[in-house]
């Protein structure tokens, strides 16, 4: 069962009408290039009209006239047609280079230019009576009778009000003499035209946005359709756990080999785990360079005494870190003066000498703001 159109309210997602793309199916309006292409014909006859009609003249001129070598040899003839018809595309060769640039450029304004192989398939679909019936009888055939009945009636009053500018102007011809009749008369031709041709653009420019709303009309998507498409996007959710599980090992290696650069290691000191870094010559608060529960606790541990990181046991301040700063975060200023004697005695343990007294080991207090249980809940009094 088909879908109503009325459904459609979604706009075509990129996906959408990069597929279409792909099919040859872009917007295309055919009043624009035929409109430019007529105006830049008629602006180039209007410029170089006089030197064509001199030119014409001259090879008109030489093309009827025959030397002796000519009629002694026919067989010439051949030779001599073809140099004149080469001479003849020469003259017309700008207005044909011109007009082709103009047709190229504006076919791509409302669609782009693309090239899709699917194009030249060939559709069996369109040799279907009941699909052509749909197209004559359509709402594209009405717009396509209803911009015939448009360019006719422009183009038509366009031509009234030019007989009527020109009238007193032909009657004036048929008593002028030849040269200043031809002059006159070709300047009246290309205004005519000119004017004709700029009448097409008023067609050209309802008809090319028109074209463009249609396109993307067609292309609308229904809700279901959308979301469709963001679940084939996104892939199925085994592949995105897929994804996740791999994000997270990746991210977990990288916070891992940041556990060398640490200044000690707080534990639990089996369930949790966090590594610290302090910088004395900065003013910013010690950073948290990995954490973890259980499992990743037991890889920090593992990690820190291979570097001959220092390791101390804090079950409560051990918690409050890791459930309160994130990786590569300073630690919030709640626990600043708990964590302060811990890097105090590990920094005393690099400076402890023969005969110096070891600084004693701190007893960390943990505000009752941030003292949580293994579940992460803060703790009643």
């Amino acid at each position: 069962m088909s879908e109503d159109s009325s459904q459609k309210t979604e706009q075509p997602t990129a996906r959408r009408l990069r597929k279409a793309v792909e099919e040859g199916d872009v917007a295309r309006s055919v009043e624009l290039p035929a409109a430019a292409v007529m105006i830049s014909a008629a602006i180039v006859i209007a410029l170089m009209g006089s030197w064509w009609v001199s030119r014409f003249s001259q090879q008109m001129q030489q093309g009827f006239s025959f030397d002796r070598r000519t009629l002694e040899m026919p067989t010439v003839m051949p030779s001599t047609f073809f140099y004149a018809l080469a001479e003849g595309f020469l003259v017309v060769l700008p207005l044909l280079l011109v007009t082709a640039v103009i047709a190229i450029a504006a076919s791509g304004v409302t669609g782009g230019f693309h090239f899709a192989a699917k194009a030249f398939m060939p559709r069996f679909s369109k040799l279907s009576p009941i699909s052509g019936l749909k197209r004559m009888l359509g709402l594209h055939a009405l717009v396509e009778l209803l911009k015939a009945i448009a360019k006719f009636s422009v183009v038509s009053l366009v031509l009234w009000w030019l007989v009527d500018r020109y009238l007193v102007d032909l009657i004036r011809v048929a008593n002028m003499g030849l040269e200043p009749a031809m002059g006159l008369t070709g300047q009246m031709i290309i205004q005519s035209v000119l004017w004709l041709t700029f009448s097409l653009v008023v067609i050209a420019l309802i008809d090319a946005p028109y074209q463009r709303w249609s396109y993307i009309k067609k292309l609308r998507m229904t809700k279901q359709e959308v979301k469709d498409e963001l679940k084939d996007m996104e892939g199925r959710p085994e592949v995105k756990q897929q994804i996740r599980r791999r994000q997270r090992e990746m991210a977990n290696a990288r916070m891992i080999s940041k556990i060398k650069d640490a200044d000690v290691v707080i534990t639990n000191p089996e369930h949790f785990a966090v590594a610290l870094a302090y910088d004395p010559s900065s003013d910013g608060a010690p950073v948290l360079l990995a954490k973890g529960a259980d499992q990743m606790a037991a890889m920090i541990r593992k990690e820190a005494q291979q570097h001959g990181v220092e390791m101390f046991s804090s079950p409560q301040l051990a918690r409050a870190l890791y459930f309160t700063t994130e990786v590569d975060q300073p630690i919030p200023e709640a626990l600043y003066h708990a964590v302060a004697p811990v890097i105090a005695y590990v920094f005393s343990l690099a400076q402890v000498r023969p005969g110096v007294e070891p600084m004693a080991k701190p007893r960390p207090v943990v505000p009752p703001s941030m003292r949580f249980d293994a579940h992460g809940r803060l703790e009643t009094a």
